[in-house]
């Protein structure tokens, strides 16, 4: 099975739209899920996307062939262009770097919206995310794809700019 985390509806709808996933409910969360994957809209935030991503995990048997992801938008430095998908190897949080796969890019999870360009590549999610697969023993493959949204710009970002970017990486991701 894969189990994706993902902050935003507008993050979701693209899986929704081309996978065409059923909605349910789980402990409170929205959950949409086809034969192969469930998909979790865990909200803003790191303690959000812990809650999510550990929501899933207590739910739903862990097997070997189990893969997470977490997939979501991001700011980037203007180095990387509008659309980039970046498969993130390391994150930064509260000033701790955690690697895990060092051939990838470095993300800083910050705790709320950067509009200036002092990092080269930030999210809202990852480390939560991050912080929940790896206190699981069980769970042995897990990714982070970021899709840059804006150029710490965050008031350009829209639902719809959301959707079509993640809607147009669906592919190079699976």
């Amino acid at each position: 099975m894969i189990y994706i985390v993902v902050a935003l509806k507008s993050e979701a709808q693209a899986f929704v739209d081309y996978y065409k996933l059923q909605k349910s409910k789980l402990s409170g969360y929205t959950l949409f899920s086809h034969k192969s994957f469930k998909l979790i809209v865990s909200g803003i935030g790191v303690q959000n996307a812990r809650v999510a991503t550990q929501t899933l995990i207590n739910h739903f048997d862990i097997t070997d062939e189990d893969t997470y992801y977490n997939i979501g938008i991001c700011g980037a430095s203007k180095c990387y262009a509008l659309g980039s998908l970046l498969q993130i190897g390391a994150i930064e949080h509260q000033e701790i770097t955690y690697n895990f796969n060092t051939k990838h890019k470095k993300i800083v999870c910050v705790d709320k919206e950067v509009s200036e360009n002092s990092f080269d590549i930030v999210d809202m999610e990852s480390y939560g995310f991050y912080d929940a697969v790896v206190h699981n023993p069980a769970i042995q493959n897990f990714y982070i794809y970021k899709i840059v949204s804006d150029h710490f710009e965050p008031c350009t970002v829209t639902k719809e700019k959301t959707k079509t970017l993640i809607f147009q990486s669906l592919k190079e991701i699976f």
